[in-house]
């Protein structure tokens, strides 16, 4: 008697769900509240920094990387800064990175 054998694999089920499956948009609501629980008392509830090594995230030439490296210091942390990979969630810290862009020309 013949096996049977699946028609795709679970790699191209995956893969296929990744484009046919709409993308959920960070959500900067729930990000504001992330960050102003962990990132406020450095960088501001605005963006304004209260470290004078802390970059102004309401400046209008902030935040001109993309989101996938803005993601990379929030999880790998840099400088005084911690890594906060571990603690929340990548979801978390993608929200965070739609907060962010908010700030821009906020003072």
């Amino acid at each position: 008697m013949p096996r049977f054998r699946p028609l795709f694999t679970t790699t191209v089920w995956t893969a296929l769900a990744v484009l046919v499956l709409p993308a959920h948009a960070a959500d900067p609501s729930s990000g504001g509240a992330t960050y102003q629980r962990l990132c406020a008392q450095c960088h501001g509830s605005r963006g304004v920094p209260v470290l004078p090594v802390a970059p102004d995230f309401s400046a209008p030439t902030a935040l001109m990387k993309g989101d996938g490296a803005l993601l990379a210091v929030i999880r790998d942390g840099r400088g005084a800064m911690p890594a906060y990979q571990g603690q929340l969630k990548e979801r978390d810290m993608l929200d965070v990175v739609a907060h962010l862009r908010t700030l821009r020309g906020r003072r």
